[in-house]
């Protein structure tokens, strides 16, 4: 085996009481392919900066190969020194570099270079920073949330360059299939310590439920002998003194192993606030067209949204997609045709902007309001500190100002916002940013479960193929057209992958047209499509057969 570029051994860090690492290790070699997966603030953000240099470890050591060459990629990049992202990637390029791969890296992720650092959109900031990261050539990338706010085209150009070189890879990622295409190994990071398997992330949720489902057994087993012991004490202390005491102690260690054992994070309880059903037609939209500029945005667009549908709307950043919303849930007048909306509707919305999130604001006064300690949520009063357990925060977490959250926690709280409302229409704009997989898992069977009718766009393919009826793409020109199935069903009917409005540099084309669909994690359960399909075979079958 080839000797670690980068090596973690027994990292220990602390926040404040509890300890965020208490043995953590992590082990790359030359062009290997690492998932580093955990719940939202298991300190994975921490272990990458750990390992970059940034964060210093209360315990344990960190070697990097001399001469290795090591790129991060942090959630949140600081630009403060720059002025345009030519300039920001240049000072991330050795003075023995080509200082033409700063331009030549910026263009193939669509930018020119000459854009205003200060007023950078969260899809561009993500694109200037991973130019910087991608531009030296680095022999270890490690990279947060490589994805977040990339529309569906960078993504799967990003898949398609990191898969081409032979740079070694350590990725935080929620989106599945990112990580089911590239990673090789996965790293599990659970109450401070890692565990590894060497296969890629598309085994890991397998896995992770074998040995939860271990430890579980181990702790019933623990439980039932702590029971036994303890019985003993009462009524069976007949032996000799020095093995009674032997005995005590050994229940006393069973004890403290009992006490000190820190279970697993139980899942998020998400429920949305129902409203009394829509009607039947929920938007009827007719020749639609909205123009900025001069520039065509939407030209001449058509659909009939139905009660129970579940659509999802992708394309590049900038092709549209929140104008198009806006259009269709009449928060913006079209220049030409008409918007009917059907009885009834309540509508409850997820905006993509969370850093538009007053910092000083603390967690409880943001779901309340500011005002009192309850949340109505389905009509009825419920505490804040219930409702914010129910999204996986504690209660200490009460009295936190925003700006303090995690990005995941970020993520959560705007869900708990969002879904306190009641409604029968739910418009999600990027709904999985930050959050972590079990999280997903719980955000995706309540939209599978929702009474009412979502519409939803996001970069997130593995998430639009479990839970949509129908997807809207952008064809260019301002022309939109619907398909129906998930995203990989709109490709296999388009032929063709989403590409960038000309005018924006396109991804080169590879001999590697497009990345491999993963298979699915191998938990499988039906999908809202697979339960739509299969409530309807009946009929649709009398149909045909009449026809």
């Amino acid at each position: 085996m080839a000797p670690p570029l980068l090596q973690l051994k027994d990292i220990a860090l602390t926040f404040g009481g509890t300890p965020l690492l208490t043995g953590a290790e992590l082990s790359v070699s030359t062009g290997e392919r690492v998932s580093l997966v955990g719940r939202n603030g298991s300190g994975k953000s921490t272990l990458l900066k750990i390992a970059a240099g940034l964060v210093e470890p209360d315990r344990g050591t960190v070697f990097v190969q001399p001469g290795a060459l090591v790129r991060y990629l942090p959630q949140e990049p600081d630009f403060s020194r720059h002025a345009t992202t030519l300039a920001y990637v240049e000072a991330g390029l050795r003075p023995t570099d080509d200082s033409h791969a700063a331009r030549f890296m910026l263009e193939q992720l669509g930018l020119t270079g000459a854009e205003d650092l200060a007023h950078l959109s969260g899809g561009e900031a993500r694109r200037a920073s991973l130019a910087r990261v991608l531009a030296p050539q680095p022999d270890i990338l490690l990279l947060d949330e490589p994805t977040n706010h990339l529309d569906l085209t960078t993504i799967e150009w990003l898949e398609r360059e990191l898969d081409g070189r032979r740079t070694a890879l350590v990725i935080i990622s929620h989106d599945r299939r990112f990580l089911s295409t590239l990673s090789r190994s996965t790293v599990w990071l659970d109450r401070g310590t890692t565990r590894r398997i060497e296969r890629g992330f598309g085994h890991f949720e397998e896995w992770r439920d074998m040995l939860l489902a271990e430890e579980e057994r181990e702790q019933h087993k623990l439980d039932r002998k702590i029971v036994a012991e303890e019985h003993w004490m009462r009524y069976g202390v007949t032996g000799r003194r020095k093995r009674n005491m032997r005995r005590v102690g050994e229940l006393q260690a069973l004890r403290e192993a009992r006490r000190t054992h820190r279970a697993a994070a139980g899942n998020a309880t998400i429920t949305a606030g129902s409203a009394s059903p829509s009607g039947a037609l929920v938007i009827e939209a007719k020749g639609i067209g909205k123009s900025y500029g001069g520039r065509s945005i939407v030209s001449d667009f058509s659909i009939r949204i139905q009660r129970g549908d579940r659509i999802g709307i992708v394309g590049p950043n900038g092709s549209g997609k929140t104008t198009l919303v806006g259009l269709l849930t009449g928060a913006l007048p079209p220049d030409s045709g008409t918007v009917r909306l059907g009885s009834n509707l309540a509508v409850a919305t997820l905006d993509q902007h969370r850093d538009s999130l007053d910092p000083e604001v603390t967690v409880a006064e943001a779901l309340t309001g500011g005002h009192g300690d309850t949340v109505m949520v389905n009509g009825a009063p419920k505490h804040v500190v219930g409702y914010m357990r129910d999204f996986l925060f504690s209660s200490e977490q009460a009295r936190t100002p925003l700006g303090k959250l995690s990005g995941g926690e970020r993520g959560r709280l705007t869900l708990a916002q969002a879904l306190a409302k009641p409604s029968n229409l739910l418009v999600l704009d990027e709904p999985t940013n930050d959050l972590d997989m079990e999280t997903l898992d719980v955000l995706e069977d309540m939209l599978g479960d929702y009474p009412g009718t979502v519409m939803l766009i996001s970069h997130d393919r593995d998430f639009l193929d479990r839970l949509v009826s129908g997807v809207i793409v952008p064809e260019g020109a301002g022309r939109w057209s619907e398909y129906a199935g998930g995203y990989s069903d709109m490709l296999a009917q388009r032929g063709a992958d989403l590409t960038r409005e000309r005018g924006k540099a396109e991804p080169p084309k590879t001999a590697k047209a497009a990345a491999p669909i993963a298979p699915r994690a191998a938990k499988q359960r039906m999908t809202f499509k697979d339960k739509h399909a299969l409530g309807t075979l009946p009929m649709t079958i009398i149909a045909l057969q009449a026809e």
